[in-house]
């Protein structure tokens, strides 16, 4: 499997073929309306609007497996992220990052790129980086703030 080969759907229910960002550099992150890394959405945001023309795509996936940080419904969710930080890229439905129910694309993704203790991702706002091939090139802790992943972006835009 390749990352092109998945499909999510959007917040609004729309499903959504990977492929459709093929030559993309794509920027992956589980996502939480209550946690101590949402103010993250606004980094996330700059980048977007810095980078998008040049091919960046930010695909925010919220998450309630940890602490139940998002426990609200889709369209909650949504409104918070457009209200509190005007988040334009893409989001998609709530899912699983972990467990028997995670997700597939996730399930790729950590296969792809394991963490430092095991692939199973620890908290909100873990981070992929993939570039223009749909290859996972990084994953970053939620530690790690988007304006510090700024310069990996640029270097695969180049």
């Amino acid at each position: 499997m390749k990352f092109y080969d998945f499909k999510a759907k959007k917040i609004n229910g729309q499903e959504v073929e990977m492929k459709d960002y093929e030559g993309k550099v794509v920027l992956i992150v589980n996502t939480a309306s209550k946690c101590g890394f949402t103010p993250q959405f606004a980094e996330l945001e700059n980048l977007y609007k810095e980078y998008k023309d040049s091919g960046l795509e930010i695909l925010g996936f919220p998450c309630n497996q940890f602490a139940k940080q998002d426990s609200g419904s889709n369209e909650e969710i949504h409104s918070f992220c457009q209200l509190n930080y005007g988040v334009s890229f893409n989001m998609f439905e709530k899912i699983e990052v972990n467990g028997k129910n995670a997700h597939p694309l996730y399930r790729f993704l950590k296969d792809q790129q394991g963490g430092i203790m095991g692939s199973d991702i620890k908290w909100n706002f873990t981070k992929f980086l993939i570039d223009r091939d749909g290859n996972v090139v990084k994953r970053y802790a939620p530690i790690v703030k988007p304006s510090k992943i700024e310069s990996d972006i640029k270097d695969l835009l180049k």
